[in-house]
């Protein structure tokens, strides 16, 4: 019986109301997918509030004291979340990452996933139950309590995903997949209905936020078939990895941006029908982004003022060629 792994992030769990939601959309896809693992990550800026309450006690909290504090966010949200779905009629239990069977290194605050046993989650699904699992954290050999890092529970879903041999995980998120550029600052941005697990990576590691580096590592290393979308509506998402469907839109390139010292860097990732070399002599005719280099991986970045950022990445974008509806596979000529 084909089995899916769902992830929720803070956003889609913010609020009792959204939590209601989100059980109603489990409901929903278990008329599908009979055997449904759910991965949750804490209720909003519940991780920030933490971390204000720990700053109060101690100027730098102890990584050990920390794991401790910061697991405890998920934890709340997988417990409602069950509640929900019980109320709903829907028989459902919560596990906390070490309840789930995920093992750790032993390193606090940014450990990395070593092992997953399925069984405790394949004995509930055995039973009829919706699973709902604690994202970001597990247990180390040492028996300590870990937490994985930024992109943490995108990370948990992928390898529980691994593990159970899902048929598919979906991260469910606030973006409805994975863009050109950010669309809330490139309005002409657009949509992949696939994305290369390798393209999606450097975007990652160029600073989109959509999904964590770590998290389409392990996606590709184990072949977890993979999905990007909205938690607050029914579009279609974008797939990472795999091979396209027939007929599909494949854009070559997509911007990227992270802050740094001073600004931010805005990077160029994918492939082009244009050179590095061909395409230099156009980056460097723009307004505000001049300075454009290469880095070890092959993608073309510059660094560029706060204040210029939104107009840098809409210019930019434009003169790549990606503002139209179907994407070419041609840019500007230089």
């Amino acid at each position: 019986m084909a089995l899916v792994v769902q992830k929720y992030g803070g956003t889609s769990v913010a609020s009792v109301d959204r939590i209601r939601k989100v059980a109603d959309r489990i409901i929903l896809a278990r008329q599908t997918h009979q055997r449904l693992v759910v991965v949750l990550s804490a209720m909003g800026n519940t991780t920030n509030k933490l971390k204000e309450l720990a700053e109060q006690i101690a100027e730098k909290p102890a990584d050990r004291e920390w794991d401790m504090l910061a697991s405890t966010g998920e934890q709340v949200s997988i417990a409602l979340l069950a509640m929900a779905l019980r109320q709903k009629g829907c028989e459902a239990v919560s596990l906390t990452g070490w309840q789930a069977g995920i093992t750790t290194q032993a390193k606090h605050t940014d450990a990395r996933i070593q092992s997953v046993d399925p069984s405790p989650i394949h004995k509930h699904l055995d039973a009829g139950k919706v699973v709902i699992v604690a994202g970001y954290q597990g247990i180390s050999e040492q028996g300590e309590i870990t937490t994985l890092g930024r992109g943490g529970s995108d990370t948990s879903a992928v390898a529980l995903a691994a593990a159970l041999q899902a048929e598919l995980c979906e991260i469910l998120t606030d973006v409805d997949g994975v863009y050109t550029a950010d669309p809330r600052l490139v309005p002409a941005a657009q949509k992949f209905s696939w994305i290369s697990a390798e393209q999606m990576l450097l975007l990652s590691r160029m600073g989109a936020a959509v999904l964590h580096a770590r998290c389409v590592e392990h996606a590709r290393k184990h072949q977890v078939p993979l999905v990007v979308r909205s938690s607050f509506s029914t579009e279609e998402g974008t797939r990472v990895g795999g091979e396209p469907s027939t007929g599909s839109d494949r854009p070559r390139l997509a911007l990227a941006h992270r802050e740094e010292l001073g600004g931010y860097r805005v990077a160029i990732a994918g492939e082009s029908p244009l050179s590095t070399w061909e395409l230099l002599p156009v980056l460097r005719r723009l307004p505000h982004a001049n300075s454009w280099k290469k880095n070890e991986e092959g993608c073309l970045y510059t660094h560029v003022h706060p204040s210029a950022l939104k107009n840098v990445l809409r210019v930019v974008h434009t003169a790549l060629g990606l503002d139209e509806k179907i994407i070419q596979t041609k840019a500007v000529t230089p």
